[in-house]
């Protein structure tokens, strides 16, 4: 039998070797132990006050049982959604949800790349609500589902410019196939032309709506904003704006509100510029486009326009202000039993430029007056008459065919400001009645050339003059 070999005594220095990893062990816990008791500390704390400095009330947190405390407050998905029926929202079409929105979009606000989400198959009744940055870039607006506005007189208080608007964003994106409902027809009763139906319900709310009518959807102060998918109907006035906006795209939307429904304008553009709208359907009561001062780079093609008022720019100048339009396309649109086709109209009194413009490949039907610069555009019974105008110069007219019911073109020009540079090419435009008057357009103070013979002729524009001259130089610079 073999006698077991004993271990070795250890040596003084494997003693010292011991007990220092021991002491360091002990050291090391101690600190993972205070370190992890701060940590909760400081998570607790970060939580509460998140909670109180943001203010939110107790709505804003998701109806699950949960405090704000149990909140996550610092890891959230880059690609997180917010449901709006999470946050309280009912969709019955009768609850008032917009508390909903306003906790919903208080969180998405805070994620960029976020949804904020409206699922199909709710109605959701919102009161006039702002979502309003500054936030993180790129949220998306997901409706799917429908959004109503009220009908009572005192959600609006003595009146108020919009409905929902979104204001000082980035990358803001509003898609998905839901509605935007106005319902406008409360709103309409001061029209001459709107037809009241005696068996309308809303026929009693109607004299206690406020005189100043909402847009339905406003886009205010935003870079890089793109409207799809969604569909817009009887706002109680404009139904899509976009004021104060660079980058903006919309396409694969549809407007609509009865041909008699006053200012119900389709696409509503100011002080925006490079702007993009395609492939829309616009019917409304006013302008199915409207392109106010401040706008350049603006490209529309392939949009349907009617009822409506056709595409417009202006009216300019107002009140003696200054008004400034330059780079506008608009081009393969159809237009049908609209009031004017391509317009420009302008103020007496204003001052400013309207400037490279080209209208082409526009086929309109059963349009009133398909072609018009109106440099005496008043929207009342009688307006003074003054001598300073809005300038217009540069504008081209190719391809413009099919037929109108009153006069093919219109040009009623500044004495003072003429319309120079006007170019026609390839307009082939008859009446749908054959009249004595019916084939004569109109021109007064309007130069520029006839690059092709038209239908019917247009043999009113004068030749000579290119460009603005004189002391409206000066006022009428952009």
């Amino acid at each position: 039998m073999h006698k077991p070999i004993s271990p070795s005594p250890p040596s003084p220095n494997t003693k010292m070797s011991s007990s220092n990893l021991c002491n360091a062990m002990l050291t090391t816990l101690t600190i993972l132990f205070s370190w992890c008791s701060t940590l909760e500390t400081c998570n607790a704390r970060a939580g509460n006050q998140w909670g109180q400095s943001e203010g939110f009330p107790a709505y804003a947190f998701p109806m699950t049982g949960r405090g704000p405390e149990t909140i996550p407050t610092q890891q959230v998905d880059n690609s997180a959604t917010f449901n709006i029926l999470d946050y309280g929202g009912k969709g019955d079409g009768q609850t008032d949800d917009t508390k909903a929105f306003v906790a919903a979009w208080a969180l998405a606000c805070k994620v960029e790349g976020s949804i904020l989400a409206v699922p199909s198959g709710s109605v959701f009744l919102v009161q006039p609500i702002s979502f309003s940055g500054p936030c993180e870039p790129n949220i998306v607006f997901q409706l799917d589902g429908k959004i109503i506005a009220p009908t009572s007189s005192g959600s609006w208080g003595s009146g108020l410019l919009q409905w929902l608007v979104f204001s000082e964003l980035k990358g803001i994106k509003v898609q998905g196939k839901g509605i935007i409902d106005g319902q406008g027809s409360v709103w309409w009763n001061d029209s001459p032309t709107y037809n009241l139906q005696s068996e309308d319900p809303y026929n009693e709310l109607r004299s206690k709506m406020p005189s100043t009518k909402p847009t339905a959807l406003r886009f205010y102060g935003s870079n890089d904003v793109t409207v799809t998918g969604i569909t817009l109907q009887n706002s109680p006035q404009t139904h899509l704006k976009f004021d104060d906006c660079t980058g903006v795209k919309v396409y694969s939307i549809s407007v609509s509100s009865p041909a008699d429904s006053p200012n119900t304008d389709g696409i509503h553009l100011q002080n925006s510029k490079d702007v993009l709208i395609y492939s829309t359907n616009l019917a409304c009561g006013d302008d199915c486009v409207s392109i106010q001062t401040g706008c350049s780079n603006v490209y529309i093609h392939n949009v349907n326009c009617g009822p409506g008022h056709g595409i417009s720019i202006g009216g300019l100048g107002k009140d003696n202000t200054k008004a400034c339009v330059s780079n506008i396309t608009v081009r393969d649109v159809t237009m049908q039993n609209t009031l004017t086709g391509v317009r420009i109209k302008t103020w007496q009194g204003g001052s400013g430029l309207v400037q490279g413009v080209m209208f082409s490949n526009i086929q309109v039907s059963e349009v009133e007056t398909p072609i018009m610069i109106d440099q005496y555009y008043c929207d009342k019974s009688k307006c003074r008459n003054e001598s300073s105008a809005v300038a217009v110069s540069g504008i081209n007219y190719a391809n413009i065919k099919g037929t109108y019911t009153i006069k093919p073109v219109d040009f009623a020009c500044s004495d003072s400001v003429p319309c120079t540079d006007i170019s026609l090419d390839t307009i082939q435009l008859k009446a749908v009645q054959e009249n004595e008057n019916s084939n004569k357009p109109f021109c007064w103070e309007v130069y520029g050339d006839l690059r092709t013979a038209t239908v019917p002729p247009i043999d009113c524009l004068e030749s000579g003059k290119t460009s603005i001259a004189g002391p409206h130089k000066t006022q009428n610079s952009c």
